[in-house]
């Protein structure tokens, strides 16, 4: 696919039209207060996986509604100073997967903590965190869970969960808690966006390709999943688009990006019809901390950077840390 966006001068000085709800923060603090109510209870067990030169913690944290969430931490093997901590979400469908497919951070020398995606991770890694809540009718996939209200949707629950496993993270012994970033990217870039809005004390985000941005220009945009699941529910749910913009409101990532307040490294494609760069852009100018960066892969589709923005990552957040 070719360049089918703005151009790139365009794109950077692009603004989204997603309209900030009046209610914004005061339905993300009542939220987060509701899900405090609840023990953290943050449980670290020691897994035994044949490697040598990292130690690994099966996690259970509690979320939004207490609900139990699982996560992987891992540290560089002998660890016995606090390190700064990376906090990963996962893309869209995936889990938490094995311990062993995590090693970039450790590697570099941090503590990496990896969030569950509840509900998901049968759809390219396995997962471990069931959703129990429920929905009104959805199409399939995790888009239109409850999409009737911001009280009732899907994200209100990851974005939540996200949250409270950097509270987790910063609870262990071993990790600094002044010196933590979150990154992910697709559906983890748009869960790092909600972190980096959330929670105002984080060192760093590093966003990568995100999705769950700019929701009234990405689901008119593109015809490709997750967004079109929006389009394909209110092709058949006729006369709702009102009611289901005004949900994905709350939880846009351009909302949250306007309250950031950490440096940020973001990345874009051009060519990326599943997160259109026009809605990552909406969230990379938004972003409020003036110590920002964009890598943009002028050819790439939703594969973005791929190992080349980890190097990015990699060269861009010890300095931050």
């Amino acid at each position: 696919m070719a360049l089918f966006d703005l151009p790139l001068d365009e794109l950077r000085s692009y603004r989204t039209a997603s309209v900030e709800p009046d209610d914004f923060d005061a339905f993300w603090a009542k939220t987060l207060e509701e899900a405090r109510v609840h023990d953290l209870d943050a449980r670290f067990e020691p897994v035994e996986t044949g490697l040598k030169n990292v130690e690994v913690f099966d996690v259970t944290f509690a979320g939004f509604g207490g609900h139990p969430v699982k996560g992987w931490l891992t540290l560089p093997a002998g660890t016995t100073e606090p390190l700064p901590a990376v906090v990963e979400f996962i893309g869209y469908g995936g889990g938490r997967g094995l311990p062993h497919t995590h090693l970039l951070w450790a590697s570099a020398g941090f503590a990496h903590f990896v969030m569950d995606t509840r509900g998901q991770g049968s759809g390219w890694s396995g997962g471990d965190t069931p959703d129990p809540a429920g929905s009104g009718p959805a199409h399939p996939g995790f888009m239109t869970r409850g999409i009737e209200a911001p009280e009732s949707y899907y994200y209100r629950r990851v974005f939540t969960d996200a949250v409270r496993a950097v509270e987790a993270a910063r609870s262990h012994p071993l990790i600094d808690a002044s010196r933590t970033a979150a990154v992910g990217a697709s559906q983890g870039g748009g869960i790092t966006l909600a972190v980096g809005g959330l929670v105002p004390d984080l060192a760093a985000i590093a966003p990568d390709v995100p999705f769950l941005c700019d929701f009234p220009r990405a689901t008119t945009i593109t015809d490709r999943d997750p967004y079109r699941e929006v389009g394909r529910y209110l092709k058949v749910h006729r006369g709702r688009t009102e009611q289901v913009m005004r949900t994905l409101a709350y939880f846009d990532g351009v909302h949250f990006a306007a309250r950031g307040r950490s440096p940020a490294l973001f990345s874009v494609a051009l060519e990326d019809q599943t997160c259109p760069p026009s809605t990552v852009f909406g969230a990379f100018n938004a972003w409020a901390h003036s110590d920002k960066e964009i890598a943009v892969y002028d050819f790439n589709d939703h594969e973005g950077g791929g190992p080349f923005q980890q190097a990015e990552q990699l060269r861009w957040l010890p300095a931050r840390l």
